[in-house]
Order: structure tokens, then sequence, then C-alpha cells
């Protein structure tokens, strides 16, 4: 500020004290903490709502489930998405995540999930790297990314050691029928190999026998609808940064996590952008919510979110 002598005064603000911010952090939790004991979960009624939720519709179903490659074989379960619909739905939880720390080849994430209403809080953290070949470092915007993607999975496993297992099953098995859909007899499971292989060839530009070597299948005759969840699974881990197009469909670099030297910078931002533009609904929109958080792509991200909204 300038006093009346024309000279620049500076106005010092002092920092808020450690403690104080602690016992407004405590107080916060207390309420929500009497809150939940007030008004506990109903368990039948808020499984039941996760299933509604999941089965919505098919494109829901889809963000529910991941596969990624692992010595040779598809590892699959439920995803950060089914993690955040059941965080929903089961209530009286308290849950974060956040980049904790970040050293030249790696970042790291924790998660914490609080369920207020029966006093247990699980941690979990997840370390991911963020240099390619030659230990060459990601730009600024993939390691941003790449703390988004560790925040995400940091938080399903988090969500996941605190909603009991069986909760879980439960609702990801809603998913993957939703998924299959009515496969009831050789036409319909026909029908819906077709569309599933045919999207992932247009979507990332993968031939049909790297489809089918992602499986460990001779031929699409073979592909059984537990195959049909693992494929739209991989998709999925796509979108989220779990792996990449290289990883899933060829066979490369199957235990490490994404070489800019493979995938550029500017090829995984142009494939989110690709991703906004095409969304026709919130739920596909926010499939990549977690790798837009600043810049170029947040405001791309905020604009479709409310043309869709309108």
């Amino acid at each position: 500020m300038n006093n009346n002598n024309g000279n620049t005064e500076l106005e010092v603000i002092e920092p808020t004290p450690v403690s104080v911010i602690y016992e407004q952090d405590r107080a916060q939790i207390d309420v929500q903490i009497s809150t939940a004991k007030a008004y506990p979960r109903n368990v039948k009624r808020a499984t039941e709502n996760a299933i509604a939720i999941v089965s919505i519709d098919e494109e829901t179903a889809h963000t529910c489930t991941y596969s990624v490659p692992r010595a040779g074989k598809a590892i699959t379960g439920p995803s950060v998405h089914l993690a955040r619909i059941l965080a929903q739905t089961w209530g009286n939880l308290r849950i974060e995540s956040k980049v904790v720390a970040e050293d030249a080849k790696h970042v790291t994430s924790e998660a914490i999930c609080f369920d207020l209403e029966t006093n247990i809080a699980m941690k979990a953290q997840v370390k991911r790297p963020i240099t390619g070949k030659g230990g060459r470092k990601f730009s600024d915007d993939m390691v941003t990314v790449t703390g988004n993607a560790a925040n995400a999975i940091a938080l399903r496993n988090a969500i996941f050691n605190v909603i009991p297992k069986g909760v879980v099953n439960a609702v990801y098995k809603a998913a993957q029928q939703k998924i299959t859909g009515d496969v009831s007899n050789e036409n319909k499971l026909k029908a819906k190999r077709k569309q599933v292989i045919d999207g992932l060839k247009g979507a990332y530009d993968v031939t049909e026998s790297e489809i089918l070597s992602a499986i460990g299948k001779a031929s699409v005759d073979h592909v059984t609808a537990d195959d049909i969840v693992v494929l739209i699974g991989i998709g999925t881990a796509i979108r989220d940064g779990d792996t990449t197009i290289d990883q899933a469909f060829r066979g490369k670099n199957t235990n490490e996590k994404p070489d800019p030297d493979e995938v550029s910078d500017a090829k995984q931002i142009e494939r989110l952008k690709k991703h906004i533009a095409k969304a026709t609904s919130i739920n596909f929109l926010e499939q990549v919510k977690d790798h837009c958080s600043e810049g170029e792509l947040k405001e791309l991200y905020d604009a479709k979110y409310e043309e869709l909204q309108s």
C-alpha cells in the first residue's frame, strides 16, 4: 500500500499457526463423526444404491473395471470409478488423496479413507515413476498427469480397504453383468464380441490379432464373456493412465510405466483432448477428470462439463 508520502509500505500477514489449523480440522471431524453416529448407514440400501448406479447404463458399467498386463497375464479388478461410486453410496466417509512427495525419479501419492461411523481409517500410498529411457524426466504436464493417476489409484486402494470386500464384490459383479449384457446364445455373444473388438480397434488403432494376444486367444471365436470384461477393463486402464496401448496390446515394457519416447507428452495430451471433445455424457467425460486438473486441459474439461449440463 502507499502512504501519504508516496512511499510503498509492506503489509505483513501473519501465517496461521499449525495448532489453529489442527484444532479447526479436529472440530470439523468431530462434527462429522457426530453426524455419522446420528445417521448411521443402511448397509443393504447402500449396496443396492451402488448396484443401481453401476447398472444404470453400459457406459457407466464400463468404467467400473480395469485390466493391466503383468507378467504375461491380465490383472483385472474394480476401478477407481467404482470406488468413488461406492464411497458416495456407503456414506459417512471422509476421503482425500494428494501427492506427498516428488523426487527426481518418482511421485508419491497418499490417500486416506476414514469411516466416521466405525472410527476406522486406512491409508494407502502409491509411487509412480516420472522418468523414461536414459533417466530423462517427464515434462511438468506429464508429471502432473502421473501424479493425478497415482492419486486416483491410492484413493481406490484406501476406499477398498475400508468398505467390506463382500459389498465391493457384489457391486463389481453387477457391473460385470451389465458390461456383458445378454450373451445367452452364440449370436448374442458374437455381436458383443464384434462391438467390443471394433471399439478397441477404432479407439486405439490396434489390430484384431493384437487384441486377441492381450487376452491369450488364438481366434475371435474363443473370446468368452469374461474376456469381454477384460478387454473393456483394458480400455479403462488406458484412459486412466494405468497402462499404455503398447503395454496392453503389444507386450512392450509390461512392468514399467509409460516412456516418453514411446508415448510422448503431446500424444497423451492430444488423447485427452479427443476424449473430452467426443464426450456425450458427464459419466464419459469424468473418466479423464483426474488428468485434467490444470492448464488448457482443465479449461477444455470445464467448458465441456458446462455444455453437457445445459
